[in-house]
C-alpha cells in the first residue's frame, strides 16, 4: 500500500487500548469484517484506519460485545434452496430420520441414530406440569410450561458440555412428545407425535418430512432469542424456553395457524376465501417470504409428498389466483387438512422441530465469548438535568 500518515492509522496495540480488548479480539473483528486491517511498507504489523476503529469504539459501549454477524456452520438458504451442513433439506427430508438429521445438525455427523429416550418419571413430570394449564390452552401453552418443570427438576441442567447438551436435547424431546396429551405412539419421532395430532391412520414419514424441514432455518427471530439466552451460558431448558417465547408470535409460529384457519375458508369456495382476504387489506396467509424469491423450497417438498391428497386441489387455485408463491406455512397447513390434524398442530410441530434448532445453535454459541450481544442504544428520553 502507499505510505499512509501515521495519525490516521492505529496499531494493533493501540486498536487493543482504545477498544479495550485483547489483541486476540482484533483478529476476530477482522476475521468477522468488522475491521480491516493493511499493511505499510517498512513497518511491521498491521495498521487499521483510526476511522473506522473510532466508529467501531462507538458501538462497543466499551466493551466488545456488540454482535452485527453470527456465523454459523448450521442452516445455508441459497438460490431458493435450504442446506444443513451442506446437505440439502429436500434430500433429508425424503431419506432421513428426525433423529438422524438431530444428529447432524449437533454434531456434523448424519448417521443412524436411536428414537429419543423417554424416561417415566420425566414423562410423568411433564404431564403433571401440562395438567395446570387451563382446558383452553394451546399445545404449545403446554410445552413451555413443560419444558420449564423439566428444567427445575433437572439437577444437571447447568452442564454445557456439548455431549451433555446433546443428551439433555434427546431426553427433552422425547419426553415432551411422550408427555402430551392423547394415545402414545411408539417407535418414531413421527410414530410418537402422530397420535397426538390426529385420529386419521398414521402416515408418519409425511410428519417426519415435515419435522425436518421445519427444524431450522438459519438466525430467525426464536432462534436469535435462543444465541442470545446460549450467549449468557443459560442451560438448554432456558435457551428453548426463550426460543419458545419468540415463536409465539403472530409473525412466527402462529403464522402457520393463520395459514391452517384461511385455508379452512378456502376449502368450500378458494376464490371467494382469497377475494375476502383481499378485500380485508391483510396479507394472504401462507403466502411469501422475506428471504425466498421465487419458491420456499420447504413448501415443495412437502407439497410432493402430499400431491394426491384432496386438499391440493384447493392449494392449487389459490396459488393460481397470485402472483406470489407458497410458503411452509401454508405447507404445513395443508398437510393439517390432509391428515385431520387439530387446529393446533402446526404450532406444536413447529415449536418441536425448531427446538432441535435451538439447540444445535446452542452448542455454537456455548463455544463463543460469553455475553457478546449487544445492541447500541440510542437514548431519545429527555434532556439530562
Amino acid at each position: 500500500m502507499a505510505q499512509q500518515r501515521d495519525e490516521n492509522y492505529l496499531t494493533t496495540a493501540e486498536v487493543a487500548r482504545r477498544l479495550k480488548v485483547k489483541p486476540e479480539t482484533i483478529y476476530a473483528y477482522v476475521s468477522r469484517g468488522q475491521l480491516t486491517s493493511v499493511r505499510a511498507r517498512g513497518r511491521r504489523g498491521s495498521l487499521f484506519a483510526a476511522a473506522d476503529v473510532e466508529r467501531l469504539a462507538s458501538r462497543t459501549v466499551d466493551h466488545p460485545g456488540v454482535v452485527e454477524r453470527i456465523e454459523s456452520e448450521l442452516s445455508l438458504l441459497a438460490d431458493d434452496e435450504l442446506y444443513y451442513r451442506g446437505h440439502s433439506v429436500r434430500d433429508l427430508a425424503t431419506t432421513q430420520s428426525v433423529e438422524s438429521v438431530a444428529q447432524l445438525l449437533w454434531t456434523g455427523l448424519l448417521e443412524e441414530s436411536e428414537p429419543f429416550p423417554v424416561p417415566p418419571e420425566l414423562v410423568a413430570l411433564a404431564r403433571t406440569a401440562m395438567d395446570v394449564a387451563p382446558p383452553a390452552a394451546r399445545m404449545t401453552d403446554q410445552l413451555r410450561i413443560a419444558v420449564a418443570v423439566l428444567g427445575a427438576g433437572d439437577p444437571m441442567r447447568f452442564d454445557l458440555a456439548p455431549e451433555s447438551v446433546v443428551l439433555a436435547a434427546r431426553r427433552l424431546l422425547g419426553v415432551l412428545i411422550e408427555a402430551l396429551p392423547g394415545e402414545a405412539g411408539e417407535g418414531s419421532f413421527g410414530a410418537r407425535l402422530w397420535p397426538k395430532l390426529s385420529t386419521r391412520p398414521p402416515e408418519p414419514r409425511v410428519l417426519e418430512a415435515a419435522a425436518i424441514l421445519l427444524a431450522d432455518h438459519g438466525l430467525a427471530v426464536s432462534t436469535v432469542a435462543a444465541r442470545v439466552a446460549a450467549s449468557a451460558r443459560a442451560n438448554l431448558y432456558s435457551v428453548v424456553s426463550a426460543g419458545l417465547g419468540a415463536l409465539d408470535g403472530h409473525y412466527h409460529g402462529a403464522a402457520t395457524t393463520l395459514a391452517y384457519q384461511f385455508l379452512d375458508r378456502a376449502l368450500s369456495d378458494p376464490v371467494e376465501a382469497l377475494s375476502d382476504q383481499l378485500r380485508s387489506g391483510e396479507p394472504v396467509p401462507g403466502f411469501g417470504h422475506r428471504i425466498y424469491q421465487q419458491r420456499d423450497p420447504r413448501a415443495e417438498a412437502l407439497f410432493e409428498l402430499i400431491a394426491d391428497e384432496p386438499v391440493m386441489e384447493t392449494v392449487r387455485v389459490i396459488t393460481g389466483q397470485l402472483a406470489g408463491f407458497p410458503n411452509s406455512d401454508l405447507a404445513v397447513a395443508a398437510m393439517m387438512h390432509a391428515y385431520g390434524f387439530r387446529p393446533d398442530a402446526g404450532e406444536a410441530l413447529f415449536a418441536l422441530a425448531r427446538i432441535i434448532g435451538w439447540t444445535a445453535h446452542a452448542l455454537e454459541e456455548y463455544a463463543e465469548p460469553g455475553l457478546r450481544f449487544r445492541a447500541l442504544g440510542v437514548y431519545t428520553g429527555p434532556a439530562v438535568t
